[in-house]
């Protein structure tokens, strides 16, 4: 056990893992959470590395957590914190778990966007009401005041509504 200023003994260890056997041990290690890993092939680029796929796979498994989380907590829900560690899923479960969580984010990408288009139209359809409320208020009102109805034309003849009207035609220039 270690001091108070000194940190706990540790061991430098290297395993040499068959690759049937290398990911349930190292989530198991993992689990432990106990273990440090160091890079023994530095000199690799990252592309060439015999794991960058499953490594880009977790990678993108956060994300989506991460979205989802995001979520939840812009619903004002909250996500009870697990009880205990949660073990390493086995290789063949993870496929489905990252299937069915971009189906979900997928899913609520949809929801948000949906949302966010029949917000829009709410606001246009009440803009429109507003302005239909405006445009008969003062139809209304003048009507109220002085007795006029919607059927009275707007433009009359100086001398009545019978009167002949005359439009002189003008000559086209030429």
């Amino acid at each position: 056990m270690g001091s108070m200023f000194r940190s706990e003994e540790v061991a430098l260890v290297q395993l040499f893992l068959p690759t049937a056997a290398a990911y349930t041990c190292v989530s198991r290690l993992g689990e432990l959470g106990l273990v440090e890993f160091r890079d023994l092939n530095a000199s690799v680029s990252a592309f060439q590395r015999r794991f960058v796929v499953d490594v880009r796979r977790c990678e993108e498994l956060e994300k989506t957590f991460t979205f989802l989380q995001e979520e939840v907590r812009r619903a004002g829900l909250v996500l009870p914190p697990p009880e205990g560690r949660l073990p390493a899923p086995p290789p063949r479960d993870l496929l489905r778990i990252q299937e069915e969580t971009e189906r979900l984010a997928q899913e609520l990408r949809d929801v948000r966007g949906n949302q966010q288009a029949l917000r829009a139209q709410l606001h246009q359809l009440q803009l429109h009401a507003a302005v239909l409320r405006q445009g008969h208020e003062p139809q209304l009102a003048a009507a109220h005041t002085d007795g006029a109805s919607e059927r009275t034309p707007l433009l009359q003849a100086p001398g009545g509504p019978h009167q002949d009207l005359r439009v002189k035609a003008s000559q086209p220039r030429g």
